[in-house]
């Protein structure tokens, strides 16, 4: 699986081109990551760009297959990532995304997670895969439902968002 990642780092469709993250996307990535409305049901707010920057090197680019910058092809704009985490011995893969809200409502989300889904089933040859949100983050599970998965259930309690604990709802879809 692992394999089929490593040559599978650049992936397209219509409108998106799925690429590793840089030191290059780090403006871009501060640009929502710094902004409380779009981080509040994913991760901590970035306080600085050097903070995005350790986050770009840290956690994209030391461990680089399955991690995807969302660019768009019009102009070259990174508006966002989407990851396909792997999880070989059980042949399954987690799909995580996130969109700069400048971009949200423009069907980019279910664009990019449609295609990680291809890759997961076509070339990964897994049998499930499985993504999580926080439960006041509906607007995510509609973007699951758009690629066909299924809820599964709801983990309660379970997600510490800066000290706020909310329920995660997951959707699966089986192949």
């Amino acid at each position: 699986m692992l394999y089929q990642l490593a040559k599978n780092r650049i992936l397209e469709t219509d409108r998106l081109m799925l690429r590793p993250i840089t030191l290059d996307d780090a403006e871009d990535l501060f640009e929502y990551a710094s902004d409380p409305e779009n981080t509040k049901h994913t991760f901590p707010t970035h306080k600085s760009i050097e903070e995005t920057e350790w986050v770009i090197s840290n956690l994209f680019m030391s461990s680089p297959l399955g991690n995807f910058a969302i660019e768009l092809k019009e102009n070259g704009k990174m508006i966002g990532t989407c990851d396909l985490r792997v999880n070989e011995s059980e042949k399954s893969a987690e799909l995580a995304y996130a969109i700069n809200k400048k971009y949200w409502g423009n069907g980019y989300a279910p664009e990019a997670a449609k295609r990680l889904l291809e890759l997961a089933f076509q070339d990964l040859k897994i049998e499930r895969l499985w993504a999580k949100f926080s439960s006041k983050n509906p607007a995510s599970g509609r973007v699951m439902e758009k690629i066909g998965m299924e809820k599964e259930g709801i983990l309660r309690h379970t997600k510490n968002l800066c000290g706020d604990f909310v329920d995660q709802v997951i959707y699966s879809r089986i192949e």
